[in-house]
């Protein structure tokens, strides 16, 4: 898939070398066509890993699209460098006159603070509210997908007694899969890493929600309103066969509790390297949602958005 993006975005080696078809901006200006349009906030302290694993997710359909980035003005990163925000993000007051078929709202490492004491809570809420006439559907990831259940329907997130974290069997909820399923074995993995959950109960109670997919030992993974506008995924298909490594590596070299990532390390050893097994998964996941939810759905006049009913049969 041509996959619309800066010129110069560092990501964009990577895919390369992984033959992924990148198109500059430059030449995606010459093709008289409709693209699909896809704004990522991206609220991961490492925007440049981060950005590359969504845009490798998003690879798979020869659907053109075209990416904007952005990122929290209220909030300064530590972790990305400022010449690469001014560079290749915008901010939420550059592109709120825009309107996108698709949104991806990353997760945060912020998942043991109380949402309204996250820094930018208040400008992440007026951007939710804002996808809600500007975007068509809107695909929340981990911390993403708690903060927009807690925002959109008041879905509460509950603290674990230790983190979830590895790679974990999931399975679908209805006996014929809904589009976003569309093409997955009955068991498939999901890699998670978090401090929180949610409570199946909570969201049954709403009639507004439907809850997808599962897993016995992490618990709810996939959330959708009515008709697939609002989406939410407390995992991350997206992650690299070594992100979890990662991350087990950096918190035993900070001192922090933290046990080996279940069902990842071969015999759980972590001197082996990590073995792959939710790709293919993943690319159905990201692929299904463009494909079904986003390019069938969204009006071509794509600012007839503004006047569709939002999540309801």
């Amino acid at each position: 898939m041509p996959i619309r993006i800066a010129n110069n975005l560092p990501a964009r080696a990577t895919l390369e070398q992984e033959r992924i078809f990148v198109m500059e901006e430059t030449r995606a200006l010459t093709q008289d066509i409709r693209p699909i349009k896809i704004v990522i906030l991206n609220l991961m302290p490492n925007k440049v890993v981060t950005e590359t694993q969504i845009l490798r997710a998003l690879s798979n359909t020869p659907i053109q699209i075209d990416i904007d980035l952005i990122h929290t003005a209220t909030h300064k990163s530590q972790h990305t460098a400022e010449e690469h925000l001014t560079k290749f993000y915008e901010t939420f007051d550059q592109v709120k006159d825009n309107f996108y078929d698709g949104m991806i709202i990353t997760g945060a490492p912020v998942e043991l603070l109380d949402y309204e004491d996250v820094d930018y809570w208040p400008e992440l809420c007026e951007i939710m509210e804002w996808s809600k006439s500007h975007v068509y559907s809107t695909l929340h990831i981990c911390w993403g997908a708690m903060a927009g259940l807690y925002y959109h329907y008041g879905i509460p997130k509950y603290t674990l007694p230790k983190k979830c974290f590895g790679i974990f069997e999931h399975k679908m909820i209805y006996r014929n899969p809904v589009k976003l399923f569309r093409g997955f074995d009955d068991v498939f993995y999901v890699p998670h890493s978090r401090h929180t959950e949610l409570h199946k109960e909570d969201i049954e109670k709403n009639s507004k929600l439907r809850i997808l997919s599962e897993s016995e030992e992490s618990g709810v993974y996939c959330v959708s309103d009515l008709k697939g506008r609002q989406i939410f995924i407390t995992g991350h298909s997206e992650y690299d066969v070594n992100t979890l490594d990662s991350e087990y590596k950096r918190d035993l070299g900070l001192g922090l509790p933290i046990d080996i990532p279940v069902n990842y390390y071969p015999d759980d050893d972590p001197s082996r390297p990590a073995v792959l097994k939710w790709r293919s998964s993943a690319t159905l996941l990201f692929t299904n949602w463009l494909n079904y939810y986003v390019y069938q759905e969204t009006p071509f006049e794509i600012s007839a958005i503004a006047g569709m009913k939002h999540g309801e049969e």
